[in-house]
């Protein structure tokens, strides 16, 4: 990013808004100064005259734009979901750490989501399958509440189906008519599919509660602390370590995360 000062936003454009949900729309947006990404990195939004709120960037990097996957749940992004393309926005960041893409080399790996939760991972995804030289083979276990709540459509039906050495497993919470995959939550499926943990290293993100049962379930099937990597961004305040309301024992996770390995977790004293 051009601009030096993490607090001031640089203007962007709404090129294209893609409905993901009833509760769910990407933003591709186009900044006036490049702002370079890794995947897992978080960037702040803000919407001129309503306010600003930060969001993980879904689209892989080396791109001229920026994806935004948000969910409607408050003030600003009800806001944003009312807004056109063509739209003025304000960007500043990127915050945070990001996924250990060197780490990760070499190593087959196991993305486990959740809802929205799919959007940082599919910076991760795409990366991935953008270096595909780089590592084996991938697994995909995402699930939302009902078919109607799983985003991404055209990747998680289409696109990722037809990658080599990649295997899609979706799930939903509650029966569906004409739903015929899993039913069930998340962590149920991890278990049922019973994935190795030989030279793979599991990747997961959704909602807290599905992330902590996740965990368990991962340690039960073999994985060590030093193959799990979860990301926190849902703690994320400010983005710059100010207003200390992401604050784990003496860890920011906007500062120190919001990526973490389990065994970094493991270490801190207070919940997660």
């Amino acid at each position: 990013m051009c601009n030096n000062n993490p607090l001031i936003p640089v203007s962007a454009k709404v090129k294209e808004i893609i409905t993901e949900s009833n509760d769910v729309k990407t933003f591709r947006v186009e900044p006036e100064e490049k702002i370079e990404h890794m995947p897992g990195q978080c960037a702040m939004l803000s919407l001129f005259g309503v306010g600003e709120a930060l969001f993980s960037i879904s689209s892989p990097p080396e791109r001229e734009y920026l994806d935004f996957s948000i969910k409607r749940v408050g003030q600003v992004t009800e806001a944003l979901h009312n807004i056109e393309e063509g739209q003025e926005l304000g960007i500043r960041g990127p915050y945070g750490n990001h996924f250990p893409v060197n780490d990760l080399k070499g190593k087959n790996l196991l993305f486990i989501g959740g809802g929205i939760g799919l959007a940082p991972l599919r910076s991760l995804i795409k990366y991935s399958l953008d270096h595909k030289e780089d590592y084996g083979d991938l697994q995909l276990i995402y699930g939302a509440r009902t078919p109607e709540d799983l985003i991404f459509e055209r990747d998680i039906y289409e696109n990722w189906p037809q990658e080599d050495n990649f295997q899609v497993n979706l799930s939903v919470d509650v029966e569906s008519p004409g739903w015929d995959g899993f039913v069930g939550f998340v962590p149920q499926y991890l278990e049922e599919l019973v994935p190795s943990p030989e030279n793979t290293v599991a990747i997961t993100c959704g909602p807290p509660i599905m992330i902590k049962f996740v965990l368990q379930t991962l340690e039960r099937l073999g994985f060590k602390d030093d193959q799990i990597v979860t990301t926190l961004e849902y703690k994320m305040k400010c983005g710059v370590g100010k207003c200390g309301r992401c604050n784990i024992d003496d860890q920011y996770v906007c500062k120190d995360g919001p990526v973490f390995y389990l065994k970094e977790l493991n270490q801190l004293k207070a919940e997660f």
